[in-house]
This record gives structure tokens, C-alpha cells and sequence, in this order.
């Protein structure tokens, strides 16, 4: 038979992480090679996990190592070569006993996901290591930039300076790796919380704020969440989950997790006594730094009335009505000599701070 070469991805069966690999099928042997990657398998030890047609992945049987790709021809010619491919390490068994043990086996990890991994979550966040939640959140802004198409980021130095005296004022006690960075976005008014102290704000919502106490009252809510850890134990729900979903469907390689990371960010799961928690920890920031705090209800009323989806802190929460009244009723009216957050320059070099970016 002539070799068959195609494309995939190589999961080491340890971590994630997808390793991008070029596939060659010869005198009933599969070449995987790959940056500083070469394996050389039987084609009669390989065998088939469930996957979604026209995903094959396949590994050997005595390894976690695993191939996927969606070459069809290929696939053929390994179900041709390799009779074994589709039965499971342990040999073949009753079909009925099979077919049980996966419903029990899917029973128990629906439950374990819908009860023990937010249980989990909670006492694990606390436990991160600084340096490992510090490296998921480069991975996750990775991957939010991504999904977002790449926005470049905004670094006019006027504007970088206005940012940093604004952070400066709101940051209290918070860890010294905070970081602030403003992602140019025209369409798209949020501001996003990601594990090790990262908050990205897209530009259009400097656009949506009247006022420094606005998007003071924004920032300073994600600041909230950074407090709490809310990013890294909302991820740790959600990867685990998918995790769990994905070894139902056939996708244990982690693909899903990789996924997961970035969309749950921009889906904002977090719950009710989160955001009631991050909106008095702005609050709270914002009348130590003396500004307005009140404000916060007023640009969270005014967008949310605007759209039906907006910044990600509303989107998933539908009580704005509650939050505004509460956010008010903690926030104390401003001395009436009270100094700006940012003065007027100030304020209009941080509105400006992507002027230096080609449009998106």
C-alpha cells in the first residue's frame, strides 16, 4: 500500500496542551512527527477512542498518548490495517455489560460534575500557587484574544500614565502582580477578570463611560473579583466540567478544557453573591479613593438599558435593578471639594489611549 500523509494534533496524554504533528501511514506503521517529536507505532497496537466522525483519534494501547485528525482516507486505511482498532485495552466484552458499565460510569460523572466539582472549586482556588494561577492567566488571555479576533493592544503613554495613577488609587491590599491593559474594540463594551490578577478592559467601554467615576466603578468591581479569586475558581468549575463532559464524549485529549478556559471568561459565570461582593468591594475602593460610587449603578443602569448584552458582568445576571439599588445604598455621596479621580487631561488621555492603534 502507498504511504498516506496528513495532519493532526498529539495530546502526550499528561497535560492539554495540543502539539500540532504530521502523520505518515507506511508498511503498516504510523510516523508522528512534530517539534522535537518523533514516534514510530505498530499499526496493530493502535487502537480508536470515540470521537465525533470525521475526528479519529487513536494511540497505542499500553500509552496515554493520543493522535487526532479528520483525514478520512487515512482513518480507512488504519480500520483496514488494524482489525483490533475499535476494541477497547481490556479485550473485547459482552456488549450489553459494556453498554452498562458506560451508562453507570456516565451517571456517576454527570453527578460528580453538576455537585462535587463547584464543591472542589472552592476549596481549591484558595490553594493556587501564585506562579500557576499567574501562568493560566497568560494561557487564558491567549485565548481570549483569540476569540476576539486579536485586538491589538492600547499603549498611547499619556494614556498608559492616566491608567496606571487611576489603579494606583482603586488597588488597596491587592497583590503587586496586578495588571491592567486595554485591548482596542469598537464593538464590544467589557472589562474581564482572568486568573493572576489580569483584568482586560476593551476600549469601547471607555467610549460608554461619562465620567472617571464610571469606569472607575468598573474597574474597581473587577479589582473585586481579584480579591476573591472568583476568575480561577469559575475556571476551575468550568475546565473540570468540561474535563468530565468531554471523557463522556470521547474527548479526554483536552481539547475542550483549552476551549473552556477563554469562553468562560467571556461568559462571565460567575453567581449572584459574586457580583453582590465585587459591586461592594467597588464600593467601597471607589469611596476610599474619593470618587463617586454611585456611579457604578448609573453606567451599569444606562448600558443595560442600551443592549440586551453588554459588559460581561451584566450578561449573564439580569438583575440590574437589584444590584444599582444596592450599590446605592452602600455608596456615600462625595465631599463636594473633593479632588477628581482624574483630572480633565487625565481623563481625556485615558479615553485616547488607543489613538496610536490602527482601527480594528
Amino acid at each position: 500500500m502507498a504511504a498516506l500523509t496528513g495532519a493532526g494534533r498529539y495530546f502526550d496524554g499528561r497535560t492539554a496542551r495540543p502539539v500540532p504533528v504530521s502523520l505518515r501511514l507506511e508498511a503498516g506503521r504510523l510516523a508522528v512527527s512534530g517539534p522535537d517529536l518523533w514516534r514510530d507505532w505498530n499499526g496493530l497496537d493502535l487502537r480508536a477512542e470515540d470521537a465525533r466522525p470525521p475526528l479519529m483519534r487513536v494511540g497505542p494501547a499500553d500509552t496515554p498518548e493520543r493522535v487526532e485528525f479528520s483525514d478520512e482516507a487515512l482513518a480507512a486505511a488504519l480500520e483496514a490495517l488494524c482489525p483490533d482498532l475499535h476494541v477497547g485495552p481490556a479485550g473485547q466484552g459482552g456488549t450489553l455489560t459494556v453498554a452498562l458499565w458506560s451508562m453507570a460510569a456516565g451517571i456517576t460523572l454527570l453527578g460528580l460534575a453538576a455537585f462535587g466539582v463547584p464543591a472542589l472549586a472552592d476549596a481549591i482556588a484558595p490553594l493556587v500557587p501564585a506562579a500557576v494561577e499567574e501562568r493560566i492567566g497568560a494561557l487564558v488571555e491567549d485565548q481570549i484574544g483569540s476569540l476576539l479576533g486579536n485586538p491589538p493592544a492600547c499603549a498611547a503613554p499619556e494614556g498608559r500614565a492616566a491608567l496606571g495613577r487611576l489603579v494606583t488609587r482603586l488597588r488597596g491590599d491587592l497583590p503587586p502582580g496586578l495588571r491592567v491593559s486595554v485591548r482596542r474594540s469598537r464593538t464590544d463594551a467589557n472589562a474581564l477578570t482572568l486568573p493572576g490578577g489580569r483584568v482586560m478592559v476593551l476600549s469601547k467601554l471607555l467610549d460608554e463611560a461619562r465620567s472617571p467615576d464610571e469606569f472607575a466603578g468598573v474597574l474597581a468591581h473587577e479589582f473585586g473579583h481579584v480579591a476573591a479569586r472568583d476568575p480561577t475558581r469559575s475556571l476551575i468549575r468550568s475546565s473540570g466540567i468540561a474535563y468530565l463532559l468531554g471523557y463522556l464524549v470521547g474527548d479526554v485529549a483536552g481539547s475542550a478544557v483549552i476551549v473552556a478556559l477563554g469562553e468562560n471568561v467571556l461568559s462571565a459565570g460567575y453567581s449572584r453573591e459574586a457580583e453582590r461582593a465585587a459591586d461592594a468591594y467597588a464600593v467601597a475602593a471607589v469611596t476610599r479613593a474619593g470618587g463617586d460610587a454611585a456611579a457604578l449603578a448609573t453606567i451599569l443602569e444606562r448600558i443595560a438599558a442600551d443592549r440586551d448584552e453588554s459588559l460581561a458582568f451584566l450578561r449573564s445576571h439580569p438583575f440590574t435593578r437589584e444590584r444599582a439599588a444596592a450599590i446605592r445604598s452602600r455608596a456615600t455621596p462625595p465631599a463636594a471639594d473633593r479632588p477628581p479621580l482624574l483630572d480633565a487631561p487625565s481623563w481625556a488621555a485615558l479615553r485616547a489611549i488607543c489613538a496610536t492603534n490602527p482601527p480594528g
